[in-house]
């Protein structure tokens, strides 16, 4: 590269301080990034990333900014500056000097692009290839809504999560060859749908957050895969609601089974149980399952009540017909 003015480059003055040409250079740096442009404007930001670059390790370091201040063109004894081919390599000091310490490069990066980001310094910028990063992939939030009943029968319920992979065409690096991998775009991650079956757990209950590890947003080659955080809400059905933390399960009992007692089966969180219909049960009526319900946070269990709606079973036999037509006909009021 031929002589430039590194404080015109930055947009500095030549009396700026250290913090100031630091904070040009962060501003710049963000802003030509090669991997923030894509097509045809890559070539103009790596141009663009390379004079800013070259102007920051001049001045950033006070030795070489002294000689600059007082040669100009002249700094390197006479000698056009001509740093290596492609991107320049910065050491791990450079880089901590430059972004504020040994966490000021992953911020800068995570301010970039949203994501923990640390620099492949056995690497660093090589050839025509944009700079490569290895990070661990983001966690993913999701919600998981069930129907109660299908919750409490438990088994494996298979759903869908949005999800950033690793890019099939270049493999996560950004680039296929000397050139930014037209899939991504040089970011190395696609979007898709990521398909998940889930086994329900037995301790089942509304907001319950499960930690699926190596389910969430692939990393760069190298990186870590992040996790899916996957909160479990309970939907009301038909049979069953939650009232708060109780648990309100609506059982259909027969005319007669209401009238003179008897015993029903009901399914809770806790398992199949059979229940006491008192004698002369009203529809409404509400009967407490202490315990039967789901687990609190604290690992106590809340109640269930069972709320009887009295009504014909759906299917009824011939005898039971005749009966019913015997009852209608006796409770006939006479002409």
């Amino acid at each position: 590269m031929k002589f430039q003015d590194y404080y015109d480059v930055l947009g500095l003055s030549r009396e700026a301080d250290a913090a100031a040409i630091k904070k040009a250079y962060r501003k710049l740096a963000m802003k030509w990034h090669p991997d923030r442009h894509k097509n045809k404007d890559q070539d103009a930001a790596e141009t663009e990333f390379k004079r800013v670059s070259e102007a920051y390790e001049v001045l950033s370091d006070p030795e070489k900014r002294a000689k600059y201040d007082r040669f100009g063109e002249n700094w390197e004894q006479g000698q056009d500056f001509e740093p290596a081919q492609g991107q320049r390599t910065m050491t791990r000091e450079e880089f901590e000097a430059a972004f504020g310490g040994g966490g000021g490069f992953s911020d800068f990066f995570k301010e970039m692009f949203g994501k923990e980001y640390r620099h492949d310094f056995d690497g660093g910028f090589q050839g025509q290839q944009h700079a490569r990063y290895q990070y661990r992939g983001a966690d993913v939030r999701a919600e998981l809504h069930l129907g109660i009943g299908d919750a409490l029968r438990g088994g494996k319920r298979g759903f869908e999560v949005p999800a950033e992979v690793a890019c099939p065409a270049c493999g996560g690096t950004g680039a296929v060859q000397s050139h930014v991998c037209p899939t991504c775009v040089g970011v190395g991650i696609v979007h898709e749908n990521k398909r998940i079956e889930l086994k329900i757990p037995s301790e089942v209950r509304d907001g319950l957050e499960l930690r699926l590890k190596g389910l969430g947003e692939a990393g760069a080659p190298g990186g870590e895969t992040g996790d899916l955080f996957l909160t479990l809400r309970l939907d009301d059905d038909d049979t069953y609601k939650l009232v708060g933390e109780s648990l309100e399960i609506h059982a259909t009992v027969a005319p007669w089974t209401a009238e003179l007692g008897g015993k029903i089966d009901v399914r809770t969180a806790a398992g199949q149980v059979m229940v006491t219909v008192p004698k002369g049960s009203r529809t409404g009526g509400l009967l407490r399952l202490k315990g039967q319900g789901f687990k609190r946070k604290d690992g106590s269990a809340a109640d269930a009540h069972v709320r009887l709606v009295i009504d014909l079973p759906a299917h009824l036999s011939e005898r039971q017909r005749t009966l019913l037509q015997e009852l209608a006909t006796a409770t006939e009021t006479p002409s």
